[in-house]
């Protein structure tokens, strides 16, 4: 049994069309990778400036931090 030429080209479109699906469907599945490293570099820069501002506040709230300004003015 011989299929017409209108019976291939259904077959041959519809192949195509579950093709473009399972193609479109696996690459859904991917995961992208994410580079990751210039939002590392930023994290570490603030936590360094946050250790910088711990010392800044232990040196104004320090009681000895006025007399030190007083000594510095003469």
């Amino acid at each position: 049994m011989w299929l017409g030429v209108f019976e291939m080209v259904v077959i041959i479109v519809v192949a195509s069309l579950v093709a473009g699906i399972v193609r479109e469907w696996i690459k859904s599945k991917e995961v992208p990778e994410v580079d990751l490293s210039p939002v590392e570099a930023r994290l570490s820069r603030v936590e360094e400036l946050e250790e910088r501002v711990k010392v800044l506040e232990a040196i104004v709230t320090d009681k000895g931090y006025d007399l030190k300004k007083e000594i510095d003015n003469l």
